[in-house]
């Protein structure tokens, strides 16, 4: 039975990849067509940042689309075809259900359509100071759909407990719906900071979504498990067009959605303290874009890096913008291993 899910996993990829790939052209025109492209901040308060960028000016975002539309689709395909056919395929092929995938998905297209709102005002220069959704509102959206999603682990499934590689498993109460929502905002606020680069986020998240399928599968939660499948086959069609120099850039609705996305499917998963290094690139972007604040802050204007998120400081350093993107899936790839190593470790001790 094992062999089917596989099977079956592998088949989401696959045709996630070739749907997502026939339909690009539609959105790729339609994205040209009205304009909806990039603007980078010229106003004095980043000069570097726009300068090292200012050829980016007008390519196109809201790629994320592609991504978070495939997996809606997928889903309910699938779902609706196997309620309405009798056909046993579809039913084993269905891979939307209440205990796994059906919050991942929600939380992923709600957050989605938050982002491509903020993702439409800033290409029309409108919103707050022109520039879309204010950083504090987002945040409390943003917040506002972890605790929804934390309501439904504390309540529906009696989820309050964390477990940490090799020490066990520890009860926290009401506690977990705090630990829940910092989990997915500071995944969600990481992931958004590392989308600066072409094929940059895109990558990573490729890479972490990839290994999270591994996990999901070595846990049972085989639809889960799929559903990262289609994740992962959507990215690597998104990857195709966004890799230097961009079609495309992937945009709030696409980094977004999928940091808070990836965060839950690390507490479906109760690996939380295994994604830091399934998404080690996150953890450091977030990181350097935190220092950098606070130093600016505390030690009067002084940075600690040239520009941050950290992937900017390499260009200002001077290394071409392929260069970091690869330098930086290759540390995402030997992490994810080592994250998998610990995970299958743990497990078997």
């Amino acid at each position: 039975m094992q062999d089917f899910y596989i099977i079956k996993i592998l088949f989401f990829t696959t045709m996630a990849f070739v749907f997502t790939i026939a339909w690009t052209p539609f959105l790729t025109h339609f994205l040209y067509k009205y304009k909806l492209g990039k603007q980078i901040r010229d106003d004095g308060t980043t000069p570097l940042f726009s300068k090292l960028h200012a050829h980016k000016a007008g390519t196109p975002t809201m790629g994320g689309l592609l991504v978070w539309v495939t997996t809606l689709i997928f889903s309910l395909a699938f779902f609706y075809l196997a309620k309405f056919f009798p056909w046993s395929i579809f039913h084993d092929l269905d891979f939307l259900s209440r205990r796994e995938t059906l919050l991942p998905l929600g939380c992923l297209v709600s957050s989605a359509l938050v982002g491509l709102i903020d993702d439409y005002l800033d290409v029309r220069r409108m919103g707050y100071k022109k520039r879309g959704i204010k950083f504090s509102h987002k945040l409390l959206i943003y917040t506002f759909i972890a605790l929804i999603g934390a309501w439904w682990f504390y309540f529906k499934l009696d989820w309050d407990i964390i477990h940490i590689p090799f020490l066990g498993t520890i009860y926290v109460g009401w506690g977990y719906i705090l630990f829940f929502v910092a989990i997915v905002v500071g995944t969600a606020f990481a992931v958004n900071q590392t989308d600066g680069l072409d094929g940059l986020a895109g990558g990573t998240l490729l890479i972490a979504f990839a290994a999270y399928s591994v996990i999901a599968f070595s846990t049972g939660r085989y639809d889960l498990a799929a559903f990262c499948g289609v994740i992962v086959g959507a990215l690597l069609a998104f990857l195709w067009f966004n890799i230097n120099p961009a079609r495309f850039i992937m945009g709030d609705t696409g980094s977004i959605s999928l940091g808070v996305t990836l965060a839950l499917v690390a507490l479906y998963t109760n690996t939380a303290f295994i994604l830091p290094f399934l998404g080690v690139i996150f953890v450091v972007e977030a990181v350097s874009t935190v220092v950098q604040i606070l130093s600016k802050k505390l030690r009067a204007g002084k940075k600690v890096f040239r520009s941050a998120p950290i992937h900017h400081h390499f260009e200002a350093l001077g290394w071409p913008e392929p260069k970091i993107v690869m330098r930086f899936w290759v540390i995402a790839g030997v992490f994810a291993v080592m994250g998998l190593i610990i995970f299958l470790l743990d497990k078997t001790i």
